[in-house]
């Protein structure tokens, strides 16, 4: 069993066993239990009555966090003609065709999103075994396939963010740092719960959202009164 250090338990103490904050109040409280040197990233963890063994219970999206995550993503476009300049004027970071696919085929990867026109999927399939344990494999679901590169640099850029319900059917993504001003997390925390709320599948059943949980890199977590996402 793991054992928590000193200031781990400190932070601990500070969290009402059994209560169940607003999201202010969790946020709140995440920022006055933060004790590590570096930046920690605020994450937000919820735990949905789905089946995601059954493919229309999938929960999965893309949502631009209005604040961002505190860091602009190192994006790469695998395009051709005319849509590398379109990458380019967009702010991507690399930009390139077959070459790239080769590059990575090759150990290359740094970037943090991958984005691909259709005509290029057929390259970019062979680097299914690369990118998607990675979670970094395009996909016209997520708005990472298109030829509307523009955009999908542009909104990639801003803080676009994937959320995809695990095995077990739980949701982690990160809403922030812990630097961040108190309502900044909040309101990314806010587009994310309501993005996942319209993306109940309609053959679920039961309770959909049955805990929410926020927590920084090395924090305890702090619950979240779930039943204001019940819809």
């Amino acid at each position: 069993m793991r054992k928590h250090g000193k200031k781990y338990r400190a932070a601990l103490e500070k969290v009402e066993v059994g209560r169940k904050y607003s999201l202010e109040e969790g946020v709140a409280k995440i920022k006055e239990i933060v004790f590590a040197k570096f930046d920690e990233t605020v994450e937000l963890t919820m735990w949905l009555g789905v089946d995601p063994r059954k493919a229309d219970q999938l929960v999965r999206g893309t949502v631009v966090l209005p604040h961002g995550l505190g860091r602009s993503k190192t994006v790469l476009v695998i395009a051709q003609g005319d849509k590398q300049k379109e990458a380019q004027e967009a702010g991507a970071d690399f930009v390139g065709g077959d070459d790239m696919v080769e590059k990575i085929r090759g150990g290359w990867l740094e970037f943090d999103a991958v984005i691909a026109t259709p005509d290029m999927m057929r390259s970019v399939g062979q680097l299914g075994k690369i990118l998607g344990p990675r979670g970094l494999m395009p996909n016209p679901k997520t708005g990472t396939v298109t030829f509307d590169v523009r955009t999908a640099v542009q909104e990639t850029k801003a803080g676009k963010i994937e959320y995809r319900v695990d095995k077990t059917g739980v949701i982690h993504v990160p809403v922030g740092k812990a630097s961040f001003d108190a309502d900044k997390i909040q309101d990314n925390a806010r587009m994310l719960l309501d993005a996942v709320v319209k993306a109940k599948p309609t053959t679920a059943k039961g309770k959909y959202v049955k805990k929410v949980n926020l927590a920084a890199t090395m924090t305890p977590g702090v619950l979240l009164d779930e039943t204001v996402y019940v819809k």
